[in-house]
């Protein structure tokens, strides 16, 4: 049980990778703080958690508020009084070419994307004990990418860029952070891909599930890790091999 009296905010977690995220901690006896921007879909994974006898909690949160963000961290103190693990899913994308593209649309990317990563390191690092660890989920898009897409591939460079730095500043604290980076994942995210449904973008070799970067998260989390850090960690069945 890797995550025994441990507290976990997973973001994103109503639904997908973070769901899934969710339910293989809490599994593993991890107390789980549910943080998604729809309550219902955070509430849904709590039920599911407990209805097979873990523990957890939703939080409903737009992680780019850095006040919504804080009260978040606030809550899973106050609850379980500990927290030990970050998990940052959420995201979001654009579909729109560069100059056609909005300011505002460009700025609410990276503020959603790269934002919360900041926030959550910045308000829970100081909370959390040696030993934690923080993992900021990536894209294959940071390495490899389509057009359409350059708000969200942007933002996923940086949160490697932000691991490595951050991973280093948080050595003489004992809190490693590490990124995990999917490739294609049976997710609403995928197939509503308005790029994937009109061809643009070919989904090329295997598509992964949910739990598949569950179980690579969690690793990462875990004490398995301990000496895994400032690192980023490809899971995506060998798809940016075949990339152009």
């Amino acid at each position: 049980m890797r995550f025994s009296n441990k507290t976990c905010i997973v973001t994103g977690g109503g639904s997908g990778i973070g769901r899934a995220t969710c339910l293989q901690m809490a599994a593993e006896g991890g107390r789980v703080v549910v943080a998604d921007l729809h309550e219902q879909a955070a509430q849904s994974t709590v039920d599911a958690i407990r209805s097979a006898g873990g523990q957890a909690i939703a939080a409903e949160v737009d992680v780019g508020d850095s006040a919504q963000v804080q009260k978040v961290i606030d809550s899973a103190l106050a609850t379980f009084g500990t927290l030990h693990v970050i998990v940052n899913d959420a995201a979001m994308m654009t579909f729109t070419p560069i100059v056609d593209l909005p300011e505002s649309d460009f700025f609410h990317v990276l503020t959603t994307n790269l934002g919360s990563v900041f926030f959550f390191a910045k308000y829970g690092a100081p909370r959390m004990p040696p030993g934690s660890a923080i993992v900021n989920i990536s894209s294959v898009h940071a390495h490899e990418t389509t057009a359409n897409v350059v708000p969200y591939a942007a933002s996923k460079g940086a949160i490697e860029a932000f691991t490595r730095g951050f991973a280093v500043e948080m050595e003489s604290r004992k809190i490693r952070v590490n990124s995990v980076a999917p490739g294609a994942v049976d997710t609403p995210m995928l197939w509503n891909n308005p790029n994937i449904k009109s061809g643009v973008e070919k989904v090329e070799g295997s598509i992964g599930k949910p739990e598949d970067l569950a179980e690579a998260i969690c690793f990462i989390a875990s004490d398995d890790a301990r000496f895994v850090n400032g690192t980023t960690l490809v899971v995506d069945g060998g798809r940016l091999d075949i990339l152009p």
